[in-house]
């Protein structure tokens, strides 16, 4: 029996991210806060929480992830269309 979810084939997460998004909201976070102390600039804590707020994961998918399929879908992608007139 396996402590780790789904036999060790899912992402590692911690609370609602997995460790990829928590390294880099991290690492955005820490420039962020750089960028405010020394310069006053605000807009990099705003891109870093709106980041956090997109990648929360719930049963295994993010805003993020909706946003990019719906843009595949209808940006990106191709659609194909087979119309057919049968009696």
């Amino acid at each position: 029996m396996y402590i780790y979810p789904d036999n060790l084939k899912s992402k590692a997460t911690l609370w609602l991210w997995q460790l990829k998004d928590i390294g880099i909201i991290g690492a955005c976070a820490v420039v962020s806060i750089l960028f405010l102390t020394q310069a006053g600039f605000f807009p990099p804590i705003v891109l870093t929480a709106v980041y956090a707020f997109l990648t929360i994961r719930f049963e295994d998918t993010s805003i993020l992830d909706f946003i990019c399929y719906a843009c595949a879908f209808f940006f990106t992608r191709q659609q194909l269309y087979e119309w057919r007139y049968t009696e």
